[in-house]
């Protein structure tokens, strides 16, 4: 190989990519807009429920009981109503998420020591919300019931006072743009990739410059060394602008190793780009290229690399498919890397398995294009 013929082929491409607008789009506006947007959009907090509130009884028990759902901060008052109808309106509407009711003798029967039945209803049509509501009034509803039960009990029956508590470690204040953010840039960094690189070799053959470098002596493998290295760069450069961007914008703790990041993402920016180039020589056409990348990066990355949904919870065909999914071990590692400060005694498996991953897709890249017109 010389480097002299390969870097001839890496100026050559960076060229083209400085006068192509649209790849320059590509190439770093789009990956910043998309990790701010999906940053900012994506999240699967629950902290400001719509609640109306049905109050039959109107007595300071109610009222304190209320209070818990308030100052809780993921509820909030939108309105009270004074009618069944006004609640089945609310929940009809989508004004209100959801709805409490508390029946007629609320403090009257908390005094007698019954048992007392407060009605919360949920709007169903968005299953996640639906869900998390209904662990909060839970356990805002316990809370109340057990402040209430040590209150009332004689002091020699009393239970004894123990309490929990819980210690969330690596994301302690559970939001979700922690683990949204670090796995966003793996998804990102995977279709820009290969998006870009699936343009080279098709846009060759499309403007009919193909013939000229068939022409020259330079080898196979410098000339797809030469198409990958612009890009490899670009790539480097884009992770290292997501990561300052998840850090100093969303605030995303990096307790990790910055060199660990850049060996993790440089093994994983090998293999996309080299897919895409292989996608580009087997179709010659920008259109079929750009379609086919989009296809083969974004929904795999999106859908099964453990981004967005816990791979767990999938069907055992899928969580078997997953695993031919480069994104879900770069996934995996920028979680560990960023959230956790873990180094590469435990993410070595995942280390190797891009490492694979890149080596193979290199290899047939390189196999598969052939000096020629045919």
């Amino acid at each position: 190989m010389r480097w002299r013929r390969l870097l001839a082929v890496a100026r050559k491409e960076a060229i083209q990519i400085r006068r192509d607008a649209r790849s320059l789009a590509m190439a770093f506006a789009i990956p910043m807009l998309l990790i701010v947007m999906y940053g900012y959009a994506l999240t699967l907090d629950v902290d400001d429920l719509r609640t109306i509130v049905y109050d039959q009884d109107a007595s300071e028990a109610s009222r304190e009981f209320l209070r818990g759902f308030t100052q809780s901060g993921y509820f909030t008052v939108v309105a009270t109503a004074r009618a069944w109808t006004e609640v089945e309106r609310a929940l009809d509407t989508s004004r209100a998420q959801v709805a409490l009711v508390i029946p007629v003798n609320f403090a009257r029967d908390l005094d007698l020591g019954r048992r007392v039945a407060v009605q919360a209803l949920l709007d169903g049509s968005d299953a996640n919300t639906a869900t998390i509501a209904t662990g909060y009034i839970d356990a805002i509803a316990r809370r109340y019931s057990d402040r209430l039960a040590v209150l009332h009990a004689p002091v020699s029956r009393r239970p004894p006072a123990v309490e929990g508590r819980l210690r969330v470690w690596y994301n302690a204040d559970l939001q979700s743009k922690n683990f949204i953010v670090p796995g966003l840039i793996a998804v990102i960094m995977m279709v820009i990739a290969a998006m870009l690189t699936s343009l080279t070799v098709a846009r060759e053959w499309e403007r009919g410059t193909m013939e000229q470098l068939v022409s020259t002596p330079i080898r196979v493998g410098e000339l797809v060394a030469g198409k990958l290295l612009p890009y490899f760069a670009i790539g480097i450069l884009d992770v290292t602008l997501a990561a300052g961007a998840a850090t100093l914008v969303f605030g995303v703790p990096f307790r990790g190793s910055a060199l660990l990041l850049l060996g993790f993402s440089s093994v994983f920016l090998l293999g996309a780009v080299s897919l895409g180039l292989l996608i580009s020589i087997k179709t010659r056409s920008q259109l079929l290229a750009s379609q086919l990348a989009m296809l083969t990066t974004f929904l795999p990355s999106f859908l099964l690399s453990g981004f967005a949904y816990d791979i767990a919870n999938m069907p055992r065909a899928l969580q078997l498919v997953t695993y031919v999914v480069p994104a879900r071990y770069f996934v995996t590692s920028l979680k560990a890397i960023f959230l956790k400060g873990v180094g590469l005694g435990e993410l070595w498996l995942e280390g190797v398995l891009l490492v694979a991953f890149a080596a193979a897709v290199t290899v047939l890249a390189t196999r598969s294009f052939r000096k020629s017109l045919e």
